[in-house]
């Protein structure tokens, strides 16, 4: 009966929890408005939104979309974000244990043995002295331990909604590094693709300074010129040649960062670099949709506005603290000489208490402001998300723009400065004109091819950031909280046992 009776006091204790309220605010998501989001951008932008989840495919690159999957499933930053994914997931399981009773189990064996004395002597009718008992003994014991802290005021529950938005958080962050892994690995792809091209013009110019300080050398031996241009065509070569060795290692550092971020040592993939490889040019156009598509297309947006969830509800955790504390706990036990009896008898008990602080020298009041503080900053820092996301935006689509205009004019730079360079050269074999020409010629003959490799580098890389900045790479509709997850270890990592 009395177990009974226990039974239906956590029954009803658990019913009552379920009615009380939950002290603190009830978060409420913020509008697009509230945070600044304008209904359009300030810049020219296609508003159709394009398809962003695989964008690196949109440059038509098998050795970039290789490279891209090899870091996606082996860079060791994202090994940490999913470390941390499965931290929060813990935590959580953590929290909701507080929702639930806890339950005890002890058992005990005793023996005891009599080392002397002890005894009890006894005179049989017949005379006979004799003694009885001083033996061991055994006991038995077995016990039953129940605990609950009713959630009167929502305290736990609270932390539960904490837990859960720090793990939505924790799988945007996941997301966040993605997208951030995906667009570096093209970033230095493209820098190592424009290098090879650099490091062909270099080498082209060279070749063409070789050929200037031999026709130099010959114009000052037949006295057609004086020795200034042959020292003018040597400083020239050696120039050009200084160059060469200043984009090889550029070019190497592009290339050991790829290696980096594939989870490779920096070398790895120089083999599959070496044979140069026009830079990836991707599509004429990117719809970037409508300022407010940020919000939901950007992971570091939403772990900034998982997170703003989290330090409102933990609001109502610190508020709960400032109310009374109801507690259930109850037991049961038995206890015999043999093992047979020991379920004979069985004795209960029940407890209920409620405490309620009355003096901490306002800590409780305290830890609320401070909450309340926290959740004002992490508002703040939400809004300041949302803001630079839109900034990242507007700036790629200018870049963008501006790196098109300035390769469609290095595109004619470059053929009036080689038709110059052309007419320059063949005058100077000829002695119409002189070293001074011909090298300030070919000097813009230079400048324009490597303006125009650069142009296309950067048109590439404001494509990338732009991809990068619209929150592509990964998928907005994949809960990644729950999404299983390879680990550093080998395992896979997904929603464990005790979660709903």
């Amino acid at each position: 009966m009395q177990s009974r009776h226990f039974q239906k006091v956590l029954v009803a204790a658990a019913a009552g929890t379920l009615c009380s309220c939950a002290v603190g605010p009830d978060y409420v998501p913020r509008q697009a408005a509230q945070l600044g989001v304008p209904d359009d951008w300030s810049v020219s932008a296609s508003p159709a939104p394009s398809d962003l989840t695989r964008w690196w495919r949109h440059f038509d690159d098998p050795v970039l979309t290789g490279l891209v999957q090899q870091a996606v499933a082996a860079n060791p930053d994202l090994e940490q974000a999913v470390a941390r994914l499965r931290q929060a997931r813990e935590a959580l399981v953590v929290s909701r244990a507080s929702l639930f009773p806890t339950l005890g189990l002890s058992g005990g064996y005793n023996r005891t043995e009599t080392l002397k004395g002890g005894g009890t002597t006894l005179t049989l009718p017949d005379g006979t002295v004799s003694t009885v008992g001083g033996g061991g003994s055994n006991s038995y014991s077995l016990g039953l331990d129940a605990g609950y802290q009713v959630d009167l005021f929502g305290g736990n529950r609270r932390s539960v909604q904490a837990s859960r938005a720090d793990l939505e958080a924790a799988g945007f962050d996941y997301a966040s590094m993605l997208v951030s892994i995906e667009s570096e690995v093209a970033r230095n792809y493209v820098l190592a693709r424009a290098y090879q091209a650099q490091l062909a013009n270099a080498k082209a110019s060279l070749a063409i300074q070789d050929d200037n300080l031999e026709i130099a050398g010959y114009r000052v031996m037949a006295g057609l010129v004086s020795s200034m241009d042959g020292e003018q065509a040597r400083s020239s070569r050696a120039q050009a040649a200084a160059n060469i060795p200043q984009i090889e290692q550029q070019y190497n550092a592009a290339v050991s960062r790829i290696g980096v971020l594939t989870g490779q040592a920096p070398g790895a993939v120089k083999p599959l670099m070496e044979t140069p490889q026009p830079i990836p040019q991707g599509p004429e156009q990117i719809g970037t949709g409508i300022p407010a598509d940020i919000l939901r297309r950007r992971p570091d947006v939403r772990a900034a506005e998982r997170t703003l969830a989290g330090a409102s509800a933990r609001i109502g955790v610190a508020k709960a603290q400032l109310f009374p504390a109801l507690t259930i706990s109850g037991s049961l036990d038995t206890n015999a000489r043999t093992f047979s009896g020991l379920f004979d008898t069985i004795t209960g008990g029940l407890f209920a208490g409620i405490s309620q602080s009355l003096f901490a020298g306002g800590s409780y009041a305290a830890q609320v402001r401070s909450s309340r503080a926290a959740a004002d900053g992490a508002f703040a820092a939400y809004k300041s998300t949302v803001l630079g996301a839109l900034e990242d935006v507007e700036n790629a689509v200018v870049a963008l723009h501006a790196a098109e205009a300035r390769e469609k004019q290095f595109t004619i730079a470059l053929d009036a400065a080689n038709n110059s360079a052309i007419y320059a050269r063949s005058q100077y074999r000829t002695g119409l004109t002189d070293f001074t020409t011909l090298n300030t010629q070919e000097s813009a003959l230079v400048s324009a091819r490597d303006g125009l490799v650069q142009a296309r580098s950067d048109r590439a890389t404001a494509l990338i950031a732009l991809f990068d900045a619209l929150g592509g790479g990964w998928d907005p509709d994949t809960d990644y909280s729950a999404a299983t997850l390879p680990s550093a270890t080998g395992r896979e990592t997904s929603r464990e046992t005790g979660q709903d």
